[in-house]
């Protein structure tokens, strides 16, 4: 089929799927469980392919390590199916509602967004989270994966797709376009009126792209320049943990710290210890002429390093002369994603929480908890760095939107 074909079909899904059952579904997601087990041995030959083709074509190991199956990741990825079968179905739960003087009823009910096009680059497991939680919230959705992982995302869509329908999932809910052509990209975001939202998850390259082409309206999630800013007279013992794992718990995290600011009164009793707990970790420093007149081994920051998220062992390090300067610089180089200050001041925390304009902000903690699992809403689609419709992480209730029900006996307008 032509990738318009496959979106009408899905759209022709999409209003049947809206009136699934809680329990079809929950039905399906399991069996999708099983037969992601079921099938391990055909996934895993499907990855290999994917994997010598990226060995040849000289993929980072970064990528390539995103990109690896495993047994041990398809039973996560198995696991994350169970999970979501046992979350709360969002459709259909009332939000709101009243009774008006002549006699109306009317009700605000979560319904399905319709037909979800996710555009995702070399992370085989979010082909089964994305049709996990589409599945789960009613929508159709329509997949597009990067070609580095095509015969991965190529077999595992598949397997969910037979399991799904013969599970009572109408035919047509999930659509995997095979094309390995950007021009497949183009298309798909420009499908009005059969695709009615579009979530890119990957590289802030391709992220952009999608914003800056698409007709249909785009959930912009993912790039994160994250900063955290320690404040003088913060408690340091308790900073260097905080930091460590901001940094290197996992650097290619979208939520792990790209830029660490310091109030020029902590310098003195913080940072040259700080930044030799980086160097033990692995951290390459880059940093203003403060930091590297202190430590020899920094590299000298440029204005493109404080808007780069690294995603490695690489960090940005400026001193900064209090908080008005750290929210200053927040606010040019940030990407709106998770920011986070450390300090005993309470005034300026609070400062901190009121001015940055981010989905999370954070007080003496990690910028590594902006994730769905980890603030207890289950499994997520994404991390949303913009404003309309859902900001931060995106789980069941963000891929609904709502509708009015209105009942009556017989009024009419006067």
């Amino acid at each position: 089929m032509t990738i318009r074909e496959q979106a009408t079909e899905a759209a022709a899904a999409a209003r049947k799927l809206a009136a699934v059952s809680p329990v079809i579904k929950n039905k399906a997601l399991e069996a999708m469980a099983d037969a992601l087990l079921a099938e391990q041995e055909e996934i895993l030959a499907a990855n290999t392919r994917d994997m010598e083709a990226g060995k040849a074509k000289g993929l980072k190991e970064s990528l390539l390590d995103r990109l690896l199956l495993t047994p041990a990741r398809l039973a996560d990825m198995a696991e994350g199916l169970r999970q979501v079968a046992a979350l709360k179905d969002p459709v259909g739960e009332i939000i709101g509602g009243s009774t008006l003087p002549n006699g109306l009823t009317i009700t605000k009910i979560r319904v399905p967004l319709g037909v979800i096009g996710i555009i995702y680059e070399a992370r085989p497991n979010v082909t089964a989270d994305a049709i996990g939680l589409c599945m789960k919230s009613g929508n159709a959705v329509i997949l597009k994966g990067g070609s580095e992982a095509i015969h991965s995302n190529t077999k595992i869509a598949d397997v969910l797709r037979k399991a799904a329908e013969q599970s009572g999932i109408p035919a047509g809910s999930i659509q995997f376009i095979t094309s390995t052509d950007h021009a497949a990209v183009q298309e798909l975001i420009t499908l009005n009126g059969l695709v009615d939202v579009v979530i890119p998850r990957g590289s802030g390259r391709l992220i952009q792209a999608v914003v800056g082409n698409a007709s249909v309206p785009v959930i912009e999630t993912g790039v994160g320049v994250c900063h955290t800013f320690v404040d003088a007279g913060a408690d340091y013992a308790q900073a260097e943990p905080i930091l460590v794992n901001a940094k290197t718990q996992r650097p290619a995290a979208c939520n792990a710290m790209e830029t660490l600011l310091v109030h020029k009164d902590a310098v003195q009793d913080f940072l040259p210890h700080m930044l030799e707990v980086f160097k033990e970790n692995g951290v390459q420093i880059i940093g203003d002429e403060t930091v590297c007149a202190m430590d020899k081994e920094a590299l000298p920051a440029t204005e493109e390093d404080w808007a780069t998220e690294y995603g490695d062992l690489r960090l940005s390090v400026k001193v900064v002369s209090g908080l008005d300067e750290a929210l200053d610089h927040i606010a040019r180089y940030g990407t709106k994603h998770s920011e986070a200050i450390l300090t005993r001041n309470y005034a300026n925390a609070r400062k901190f929480q009121q001015m940055v304009d981010a989905a999370c902000v954070y007080v003496n903690t990690t910028t590594r908890y902006s994730d769905g699992f980890q603030f207890g809403f289950g499994a997520e689609i994404g991390i949303s760095s913009q404003k309309l419709h859902a900001r931060g992480p995106m789980a069941l209730p963000e891929l609904t939107t709502y509708k009015y029900l209105i009942s009556g006996d017989g009024q009419v307008r006067p």
